[in-house]
């Protein structure tokens, strides 16, 4: 069993989290921060303090599911659907 490579699969919801992460993304700019860093910090310590209450983006970024989220980035990255 630990020969074959496992299949990971997630719902495809990428306009809504595009659409979730740009307003988390303005309202992060909006108080000063670095954007890309602190979205980065949360992503990586899935710690909430690393994105601001304005805007209500703290609440928006923790309804994405943390994979779902990493699936977005890496395909818009890489730029493939």
């Amino acid at each position: 069993m630990l020969d074959k490579t496992r299949v990971f699969s997630l719902t495809d919801n990428e306009e809504g989290i595009k659409a979730s992460l740009t307003i988390v993304y303005d309202a992060l700019k909006e108080k000063g921060y670095n954007p890309v860093n602190q979205i980065v910090g949360y992503i990586v310590s899935e710690d909430p303090t690393y994105i601001t209450t304005h805007k209500n983006a703290r609440n928006i970024i923790r309804k994405i599911d943390r994979d779902d989220l990493l699936e977005t980035l890496v395909k818009s990255f890489l730029d493939v659907n």
